[in-house]
C-alpha cells in the first residue's frame, strides 16, 4: 500500500469515528493548559490532572506564579515526575510571560519554544489546542504509533513530525495528535499492542507483516 493511500484510509478512519478526539490533561485557559503540557512530560495525565487544581488555585496567572517561592511550587507538585526541574521551569517560563508577552500565552510555535523548560512537543500541544495551528505534536505515542501504522519512517520526533504535517491536510493536523495519541495510549500500546481488536488492523504495516510471518 502507497504511504498517500494509507493516510487517506486512516484519517479517513478517524474523521468518521472518532470526531470529538480532545486532550485528556484538564485546563480552564492557555495558561493552565501551557503547565500541564510541562507537567505532563514522563507523566501521566492521570497524575498531572490530580495535581494541577491545588497548583491553578494557588497560581490562577503568570503575575502569581512568577513571584511564587520555589519550595511553594515543588510542594504542589512534588508527585510528579522530576519535580525540581519542573518548578523552577514553571516559575521561569511565568517570568517570561510577564516580562516578554505582557503575562500572555503565545500563539507560535517559535515564541512558545522561547519559554525556559518548553520544548517543541509542549509548544505544538498549545499551539494546536488553544490556537488551532496547524501543527501535529509528537510524542512517544504519536511516535510509535506512526512508525508502526506505516505513516513515518523519521527516526527522530521531528522527522515524523514533519512527514505527519506533510500528508495530514492542514485543517486536520490539530486533531490528528489527539487522534494518534489516544490510539497509541489505549489500543496500540509500546507492550503488548492490542492488534486482535484494532480498527486500523488492515492499514497497518506492523501487523501486515506480522501475518506474513
Amino acid at each position: 500500500m502507497r504511504r498517500e493511500q494509507r493516510y487517506k484510509a486512516i484519517l479517513g478512519y478517524f474523521s468518521e469515528n472518532a470526531k470529538e478526539a480532545s486532550s485528556e490533561l484538564e485546563f480552564k485557559n492557555p495558561f493552565q493548559l501551557l503547565i500541564a503540557v510541562m507537567l505532563s512530560a514522563q507523566c501521566t495525565d492521570k497524575r498531572v490532572n490530580m495535581t494541577t487544581p491545588a497548583l491553578f488555585e494557588a497560581f490562577p496567572d503568570p503575575q502569581s506564579l512568577a513571584q511564587a517561592e520555589f519550595d511553594r511550587v515543588f510542594n504542589l507538585i512534588k508527585s510528579i515526575s522530576y519535580p525540581n526541574n519542573k518548578a523552577r521551569h514553571l516559575i521561569a517560563m511565568a517570568g517570561k510571560l510577564v516580562s516578554d508577552f505582557a503575562g500572555q500565552v503565545p500563539k507560535t510555535v517559535e515564541e512558545l519554544m522561547s519559554l525556559p523548560g518548553v520544548g517543541r512537543k509542549t509548544a505544538n500541544v498549545v499551539s494546536s489546542i488553544c490556537y488551532n495551528e496547524p501543527v501535529i505534536a509528537v510524542d512517544t505515542h504519536v511516535f510509535r504509533v506512526s512508525r508502526r501504522l506505516g505513516l513515518s519512517d523519521g527516526k527522530t520526533p521531528l522527522e515524523v513530525e514533519l512527514d505527519l504535517e506533510k500528508h495530514t491536510p492542514a485543517p486536520l493536523r490539530p486533531i490528528a495528535h489527539h487522534w494518534l495519541i489516544l490510539h497509541g495510549r489505549y489500543i496500540c500500546t509500546a507492550r503488548a499492542p492490542k492488534c486482535d481488536s484494532c480498527p486500523l488492523d488492515k492499514w497497518c504495516r506492523e501487523y501486515t507483516k506480522k501475518k506474513a510471518d
